[in-house]
């Protein structure tokens, strides 16, 4: 599926001027997966999300906003379904202000636009 991130992808890719096979390379990766990639066929693991962001010298905030707008929607969303927990805990405090933290930075616009 074709979404912001793929599109991105590419464009970075050859606005460089690097082939598919070069990124291939670089990603130590068979060209066929800088292909699914780019289609949206598969989502680069952790290591590749990195490298691309090397790559490309852009930020990893920049380069992958739209998964990150997808993950604070999805984290939003699952913070406000949270259960309370069922017992008085001596962490109930720590959780507290661990959660509190957590939506303010949900809440908080991104600097890059993620």
């Amino acid at each position: 599926m074709r979404t912001q991130f793929t599109l991105d992808l590419r464009l970075a890719r050859r606005q460089a001027g690097y082939t598919q096979a070069d990124l291939a390379h670089l990603l130590s990766a068979r060209q066929a997966t800088v292909s699914d990639l780019e289609q949206g066929r598969s989502q680069p693991n952790l290591e590749q999300i990195v490298e691309l962001s090397m790559i490309y010298g852009r930020s990893f905030e920049s380069f992958f906003a739209e998964i990150m707008a997808g993950c604070r929607t999805r984290l939003t969303s699952r913070l406000e379904s949270l259960p309370e927990p069922t017992d008085a805990s001596p962490t109930a405090v720590a959780r507290s202000r661990a959660l509190k933290r957590l939506r303010a930075r949900l809440l908080t616009p991104p600097e890059d636009g993620a």
